[in-house]
């Protein structure tokens, strides 16, 4: 059975997402039979349906924190993928700022959605779960969600790190060592970094350090549109000789074709 990694989305500020420059409905990873729904940000089921995917299928949706524009349409996506109740299943995890609040942050899952699902699961940073075919690590984020993880995904035949929304720091590099594909959240350009997010040259020094096999930046910010993500990551491969993609709105990657194909120890399903 094949992979695809589908990019419902790349916008990453709020004028971005506002305006809509970029589409925002977040990442869908699938892997054989299972569908992986990261970050189901605004827009989220209209981008499905222009891509022709089905969220029904979704198997486990993955939310890193509790920021409209990578939780807005969570309550949306349940909906659709239980038949507002009517087949209760899939599996949600999420920081748990999603689940539970924060002393800034309301719960963003109602508590009729959470009672459509077949588990909820709230991950905090190094802890670990398993669904189905595929272990999630939950990564060491810093932004300003105090609670916000990115996400280790070991496969069968490839390893993929998401760094949702962070700075740079040592911890989550560290962690992401041994992935095959990156996926960076990458808003700024050059050295333009704010709010606890990534730029160019922050992505330069992590994809130096991990050497994966792909990198792929995405989340665009109004500059990072302004100095063409393109270009942007023609720089990151000349610096890193890494190849290196900038993400557009529906864009498809098969990634067992940068796989190691090294084995993975898999946990036991839903095992914390």
């Amino acid at each position: 059975m094949s992979s695809q990694i589908i990019f419902l989305g790349t916008a990453g500020d709020a004028s971005v997402t506002a305006r809509q420059l970029r589409a925002s409905g977040g990442i869908i990873l699938q892997v054989d039979d299972f569908q992986f729904h990261l970050d189901p940000g605004p827009g989220a089921l209209n981008q499905a349906k222009e891509l022709g995917l089905n969220l029904r299928a979704n198997t486990a949706i993955l939310v890193s924190h509790a920021h409209l524009n990578h939780c807005n349409d969570l309550n949306a996506v349940i909906d659709a993928l239980t038949l507002s109740g009517l087949d209760k299943s899939g599996v949600l995890i999420a920081n748990k700022t999603i689940i539970q609040g924060s002393e800034n942050y309301r719960p963003y899952l109602t508590k009729y959605h959470q009672s459509l699902l077949e588990k909820v699961i709230p991950l905090e940073k190094l802890q670990k779960v398993a669904v189905e075919l595929v272990e999630i690590h939950a990564l060491s984020a810093d932004h300003t969600d105090p609670h916000t993880i990115g996400f280790k995904l070991f496969c069968p035949r490839f390893t993929l790190s998401y760094t949702s929304d962070t700075r740079y720091n040592k911890q989550i590099v560290e962690e992401m060592q041994g992935s095959d594909i990156l996926i960076l959240n990458v808003p700024y350009p050059q050295n333009k970094a704010q709010n606890l997010n990534l730029d160019t040259e922050n992505a330069i020094k992590i994809i130096q350090k991990v050497k994966p096999r792909l990198a792929i930046i995405t989340h665009f910010g109004l500059e990072m549109l302004k100095a063409d993500p393109l270009l942007e990551a023609r720089e990151i491969q000349k610096q890193t000789n890494i190849q290196t993609i900038a993400a557009k709105d529906g864009l498809v990657i098969s990634p067992e074709a940068y796989s190691a194909k090294s084995p993975q120890h898999r946990l036991s399903s839903f095992y914390l």
